[in-house]
């Protein structure tokens, strides 16, 4: 199999990448050609690390590890080329392996995200985030602060997801908020040998598993979690739709209903992707985290 068959492709807006705050601050007040000035005035001067930074890297040094190419990393950026000097000139100082990227000039980037055959999308811009999903790809808004350093310093990869609505469809979600908790769960014990339908994140987390089987008995640097307010007996159809999927999940925790916070502080996540805005807000000043705008909960 080619290289290109089995590469695993992630575009990148430049503010996720880089704290880009206080231009956009300049750009907001002032307006495109200040903004477009102070760029290049300050075009040697390296940004600051934004949100997806740490994760970035840590994708890219899979590479490494492999011996062969098998991530990469695409810059979308509302930018011109102008503008986005500064950008290159900060991702060859970080050292940074990202020779892609399409420059829009105030355009919204998405549209590029299938042409380069991207399998998620993550960018500050919630905007670009709902046209990409609607597009077929997995797709968040991360939230919070800039990460600065990072807040899980390990070499490993560590990415958390929620069940409904993100791995799986919103069919059981749509349950809940029609029915109420008792149905949910009476609803998904009986339908607990039919599998669940894949959610926007399903592909995106097959890729990862294939990367996982490329270390084979090798130490892995990628974990992943399942961190999910289901609890027994809701717990069964996820695990069978996981096998039926062939997808391992390295941990899988039902909190039934809990405050993931913790949770995910405990396992170290470097990015935690729900579709839920309350469980993004309490979570995004520990854990970098990436609101995904899709199914019921997000059409209220």
């Amino acid at each position: 199999m080619a290289d290109d068959e089995t590469t695993l492709t992630v575009a990148i807006s430049s503010r996720a990448l880089f704290d880009l705050d206080e231009s956009n601050d300049l750009y907001e007040r002032e307006g495109l050609e200040a903004y477009r000035r102070y760029q290049i005035q300050h075009e040697d001067v390296v940004l600051e690390p934004g949100e997806a930074l740490s994760m970035v890297k840590k994708l890219l040094n899979i590479n490494d590890l492999l011996g062969k190419r098998r991530v990469e990393i695409i810059l979308l950026s509302r930018n011109s080329a102008d503008t986005g000097l500064r950008i290159f000139n900060s991702i060859k100082a970080n050292e940074l392996d990202i020779t892609r990227a399409a420059f829009c000039g105030g355009e919204s980037p998405y549209r590029y995200v299938r042409a380069f055959g991207c399998s998620l999308f993550l960018s500050t811009h919630a905007e670009d985030v709902g046209h990409a999903l609607e597009h077929g790809v997995a797709a968040a808004t991360l939230i919070g602060t800039p990460a600065g350093e990072p807040r899980n310093p390990s070499a490993d990869l560590r990415l958390a997801f929620d069940g409904d609505s993100v791995l799986f469809s919103d069919e059981a979600e749509q349950v809940y908020q029609s029915q109420g908790l008792a149905a949910f769960s009476e609803k998904e014990a009986q339908a607990a040998g039919r599998p669940l339908e894949g959610g926007p994140f399903k592909p995106f987390l097959s890729a990862l598993h294939g990367l996982q089987r490329e270390f084979g008995e090798q130490q892995c640097p990628i974990r992943t979690a399942l961190v999910t307010a289901r609890s027994a007996p809701a717990h069964e159809r996820v695990i069978r739709t996981l096998r039926a999927w062939d997808i391992r999940l390295d941990e899988s925790l039902f909190l039934g209903g809990m405050d993931k916070t913790e949770f995910l502080r405990a396992f170290g996540a470097d990015v935690f992707f729900d579709d839920q805005s309350l469980h993004c807000e309490r979570a995004k000043d520990h854990v970098t985290t990436g609101h995904v705008p899709h199914g019921i909960a997000n059409q209220r």
